[in-house]
């Protein structure tokens, strides 16, 4: 198969580049030549902005396109506008933020999506990250109904990833000792950033078409179940003592990101539980648990200290926490 991939030089495009490489693909990559990328035998790369240089894929045909880096309506619309007969299959990655953060429970791909009241918004923030998303979306399906891939992806997670959102939690249990972490109960959903290349690669080999939400693992998971799983693939005597929402909300600690994956109250069970068994039943499969902390936890010790961590809890910040946590108990 002839892939373009647009973008495929940060986390997950690279992670769909070795997916379609180790299944016999010929790859070419579209994107800025921002982020610096090893090169790799047989990968082509064209240099362009997919605003001002689609013309530079002009009178070539691949197979099909896999869209990683799609975040405006107007550009994506551009793309999908550009490539219409020039592909015959086009998969764009989205996400579950598609959906509001406050739902119901296990929601599937059937459930409604966020929408803006300007649809001329163009900047990229907490808010309007999602519904502009949802409309890439819409501008994909109307160039390519019915030959179109969309993978709305949840939390990504694994070598490479740049937030620390999870990573995190791998260090952490890591470290040992004593640790603070969220409620026992609060479920937790995230995928392995080659689980998900598999999927999308597989997908897209067999023209696949339809919304699939991809993210994991496959029966329900809990902070309560995930951090044991931690600490023992790496050997850890870490004790983590699990907070209240309501001692969390007292001390004013950041959701998500201060404290990872941390989602305050009963919007964890909407954010972190979606239905996937679409994907399931397409053939989605998920690497063993400790395998994906092990390869996570290797990498990040091959990262600068100075390497920058979106998601964190700083040692200082976590003693504090953690001291009037203990005082909160023997209240």
């Amino acid at each position: 198969m002839d892939l373009l991939i647009i973008g495929g030089t940060k986390f997950v495009g690279p992670a769909i580049v070795d997916v379609a490489l180790e299944r016999g693909h010929r790859v070419t990559l579209f994107n800025r030549g921002f982020t610096a990328a090893a090169a790799r035998p047989g990968v082509e790369t064209i240099i362009g902005d997919r605003e001002t240089d689609l013309d530079r894929l002009a009178a070539r045909r691949w197979d099909a396109v896999i869209d990683s880096c799609g975040y405006l309506p107007r550009v994506v619309r551009l793309s999908v506008e550009a490539l219409r007969h020039s592909v015959d299959h086009y998969t764009f990655i989205s996400t579950l933020s598609v959906y509001p953060p406050a739902g119901a429970t296990n929601r599937d791909e059937s459930s409604a999506v966020l929408s803006l009241a300007d649809t001329s918004v163009e900047e990229v923030t907490g808010e309007t990250y999602g519904p502009l998303k949802a409309l890439c979306e819409v501008a994909v399906r109307e160039s390519f109904p019915d030959s179109c891939l969309i993978i709305r992806s949840g939390l990504i997670v694994g070598p490479q990833d740049p937030t620390n959102r999870f990573t995190y939690w791998v260090t952490r249990s890591a470290k040992g000792g004593d640790a603070i972490a969220p409620p026992k109960e609060q479920p937790v959903q995230f995928i392995d950033v080659r689980d998900l290349a598999e999927f999308v690669v597989r997908q897209t080999e067999t023209q696949r078409e339809g919304v699939f939400n991809v993210t994991g693992p496959a029966a329900r998971m809990t902070f309560g179940e995930l951090l044991p799983i931690a600490a023992a693939s790496l050997g850890s005597d870490v004790q983590y003592h699990h907070a209240s929402d309501a001692f969390l909300r007292e001390q004013e600690v950041g959701e998500f990101m201060e404290l990872p994956l941390w989602v305050n109250g009963v919007l964890a069970e909407s954010f972190m539980t979606f239905n996937i068994d679409k994907a399931l039943a397409a053939g989605l499969e998920f690497r063993p648990l400790p395998q994906t902390i092990r390869d996570t936890y290797n990498w990040s010790q091959s990262q600068s200290p100075e390497t920058s961590k979106p998601a964190d809890l700083p040692e200082v910040r976590e003693a504090a926490l953690l001291r009037a946590w203990k005082d909160d108990r023997r209240i």
